[in-house]
């Protein structure tokens, strides 16, 4: 489920579910878990990456719990997402393929992205019928800016990885074939530098952050919550599922 990999003063944590890597609470409590640990250890950079084609799609909506109990298994699952808010070390995500909705969200909770041209972004709740998750609300806009994540969430475009790097979401860019090593070089870039330095500026920085999430998330949820009790919704997940155009009839 999470391989961990330890190189001097960085760790790779690599999500191991192929092709899709879509997240539950229990790999998300494994990330966060993880990271506290290494942390401890002495560790000082994380580089979050995945198995296979694509980075993560989110929360599977065809099967298990989020097919049948959506809101306990979000609402689990966002307190994770604050975990991750509050790392106490900085993450870099190697983004390759696609990172959907709530894979969106876990690459926002990183402090940066690396991704290649052939990466790609995409904010579909809007597309599914739904409100986002996972602190997008937050993270997304401060990455972004306001406007360019409203675009984001309101069309439910795709982006691929060169414009995601043209407007900030990807921090570094690489070659297909080499996101992992360049989000590993940026890691040891980070773990070089004098590490209460590095921390003090990152709390300075990004503390406000998990704050700011933390109190969006009853919002992200009862706004799931009511919506995924309408027509539209169901036929948002559905026409995803089934790979066709949905019809969205504003009820």
């Amino acid at each position: 489920m999470l391989n961990v990999e330890v190189r001097g003063q960085v760790a790779v944590l690599e999500m191991n579910r192929p092709p899709a890597n879509f997240f539950d609470h229990d790999i998300l409590h494994a990330i966060t878990t993880a990271i506290s640990e290494l942390a401890a250890d002495g560790c000082r950079a994380v580089v979050l990456a995945a198995a296979g084609k694509h980075f993560c799609a989110g929360a599977n909506f065809g099967e298990g719990a989020m097919g049948d109990e959506r809101v306990a298994s979000s609402s689990r699952l966002y307190r994770q997402a604050v975990r991750l808010f509050r790392a106490e070390i900085p993450v870099v995500a190697a983004v390759q393929g696609r990172a959907v909705g709530g894979g969106l969200g876990l690459a926002c909770a990183a402090d940066f992205r690396v991704a290649s041209p052939g990466s790609r972004f995409l904010a579909n709740f809007a597309a599914l019928g739904f409100h986002q998750g996972f602190g997008l609300s937050v993270s997304l806009p401060q990455i972004v800016g306001h406007q360019r994540a409203a675009e984001l969430l309101y069309t439910a475009r795709r982006v691929t990885g060169a414009e995601a790097h043209a407007i900030g979401l990807v921090d570094r860019l690489a070659e297909d074939g080499d996101i992992r090593a360049a989000a590993l070089a940026f890691a040891e870039e980070i773990a070089a530098q004098a590490p209460l330095a590095v921390a003090s500026i990152r709390e300075t920085l990004r503390g406000p952050l998990a704050e700011q999430v933390e109190s969006v998330r009853e919002r992200e949820l009862a706004e799931q919550a009511r919506l995924w009790r309408t027509g539209d919704s169901a036929e948002g997940i559905a026409a995803s599922l089934e790979r066709r155009a949905p019809v969205f009839r504003g009820r």
